[in-house]
C-alpha cells in the first residue's frame, strides 16, 4: 500500500494522482502498485509539484515497515539515524526568535 499527501499542489497534478489513486481526503491518496509503478507515480509528483510539497509513504521490509520520500519546501526533512529514518523538523524564523526570547 502507498499513500501520497500533497500541499499546494496545482490542479493538473491532483488530476493527474486521482487518475491512479483513490483521493480519500483533500490532497491525500491511496493505492497500492508495484514498485515501478510507484516511482513512475512519484516522478510525476517531482515533475508537477511546483510550489507545493508532497510525501510519499509506502510499506517496505525495513526495521519501521515502511519507507518515505519528500519533495517541495517543508519544515518535515527525513533524515538517516543509525539506519531509521527519522522526521527532522525545523522551524519557522519566528518560532526561533520567539523561543529565543527576542
Amino acid at each position: 500500500m502507498m499513500v501520497i499527501v500533497v500541499s499546494n499542489a496545482p490542479p493538473r497534478l491532483r488530476g493527474r494522482l486521482a487518475v491512479w489513486l483513490l483521493e480519500i481526503r483533500a490532497g491525500v491518496y491511496v493505492g497500492r502498485y508495484s514498485r515501478r509503478v510507484r516511482e513512475r507515480i512519484w516522478e510525476q509528483v517531482e515533475g508537477g509539484i511546483d510550489q507545493g510539497d508532497a510525501v510519499m509513504c509506502w510499506a517496505a521490509p525495513t526495521d519501521q515497515g515502511f519507507d518515505f520520500v519528500t519533495v517541495g519546501r517543508n519544515r518535515r526533512m527525513p533524515m538517516d539515524f543509525d539506519g531509521l529514518k527519522l522526521v527532522n523538523f525545523t522551524p519557522q524564523d519566528g518560532d526561533r526568535q520567539s523561543r529565543s526570547g527576542k
